[in-house]
């Protein structure tokens, strides 16, 4: 992509805090773009900014809880007060518990399903409404998971989030059009964020055995997909999908040849 794509756009990340929400941002940042970092976590987004200090564009960090509507509306107004508008929405903000549906308290499903499907939508809402009335021809980005297609034990929670998440998009991606907004997804696979203690090592283990490409990706290759269905380059591209998985999502590749 030519250095300097998205000088002068305005952008919001959710979920820059850390791993993938912070890649993305930088990236849009070194192509020149003004980023608001948005995390529920304050000091994370603060150091996305710390970081990315010295590139092409800026990221302003804004603490904010995307699964609340008054959220929202704080996010969206701290956001304008650093953009002229808002030309592309990230909406990366997400979380991911891990219990079985006979033992999960309400409070847990709520939580997941408030914060990583109902804070898109509802960050869908407020951006589309501003773009809509600004008349901006702009970008939304959905963040998934190979979890909206493919089911896994402990997260019916997520794996539900992550489908509606998809069919939330291509509703989105329909009703849009008309203002000339596109909305896609982003399907990350299995991301090396640099946590190392929160996941089960026979867990990555087998998802490593699923991956043609025989490694974990890196948030700066998610975050070079999204840059793409942001730009000029994906003009006829809206209510897709984009598998940025190493080829994990085709199939059983763990499984030997069937013959011989």
């Amino acid at each position: 992509m030519a250095e300097g794509t998205f000088a002068g756009r305005g952008v919001i990340v959710t979920g820059a805090g850390a791993g993938i929400g912070r890649g993305i941002a930088g990236a849009f940042a070194h192509q020149g773009a003004t980023v608001v970092g948005v995390d529920i976590n304050a000091d994370g987004a603060a150091e996305t900014a710390r970081l990315f200090a010295e590139e092409r564009g800026t990221v302003v960090a804004v603490g904010g809880d995307v699964a609340t509507s008054g959220g929202v509306e704080h996010i969206l107004r701290e956001a304008l007060r650093h953009l002229d508008r808002i030309d592309v929405l990230v909406n990366n903000a997400g979380v991911y518990p891990n219990c079985p549906v006979v033992e999960m308290p309400d409070e847990q499903w709520d939580c997941v399903i408030e914060t990583n499907l109902g804070g898109t939508f509802r960050m869908c809402r407020a951006v589309a409404r501003h773009m809509i009335e600004r008349g901006t021809a702009g970008h939304i980005v959905n963040i998934a998971s190979g979890a909206y297609k493919s089911a896994r034990r402990g997260a019916s929670h997520y794996c539900a989030s992550k489908a509606g998440i998809v069919m939330l998009t291509k509703v989105l991606a329909q009703e849009l059009a008309e203002h000339r907004i596109h909305v896609n997804v982003v399907s990350p696979g299995l991301i090396d964020v640099g946590r190392r203690g929160d996941v089960n090592p026979a867990y990555k283990d087998t998802l490593l055995r699923n991956i043609p490409w025989g490694r974990m990706g890196e948030p700066a290759e998610i975050a070079q997909a999204v840059l793409f269905m942001s730009s000029p380059a994906a003009s006829y591209v809206t209510g897709a999908v984009l598998d940025v998985d190493g080829g994990s999502g085709g199939g059983r590749f763990f499984l030997p040849y069937s013959r011989g």
